[in-house]
């Protein structure tokens, strides 16, 4: 089962293969929104991967980029985490959620 860390939280989490990270980090209580509910509507999953694993993801689709141009914070590692499927490979998988996002599961306090 591979792990994932969140940063800024710097929590580390067991998730499932075959879970997207969205979900992975719903089951864990972290404070990542996805106003969509992973339907590819919105932004607001917005992640960075982290530099070292970035190159090893499957590439984004079309539909992914275009929902990343409207996201704050857009940087070149940017992604949504509804289309990260994660898989024993991507065991120690370190993503950021960005300083803006918003989540209405957990405060952040």
């Amino acid at each position: 089962m591979p792990t994932v860390t969140f940063l800024p939280m710097g929590r580390t989490v067991t998730a499932a293969a075959g879970q997207t990270l969205l979900e992975a980090a719903h089951e864990h209580d972290i404070d990542l929104e996805g106003a969509c509910e992973g339907s590819l509507a919105c932004a607001t999953c917005h992640v960075v991967v982290d530099r070292q694993w970035f190159g090893r993801l499957p590439e984004s689709s079309e539909e992914e980029d275009d929902l990343l141009d409207g996201a704050f914070d857009l940087t070149e590692q940017s992604r949504l985490a509804c289309q990260i499927v994660l898989t024993e490979a991507m065991d120690g998988l370190t993503v950021t959620i960005p300083h803006y996002s918003v989540n209405m599961h957990v405060d952040r306090r």
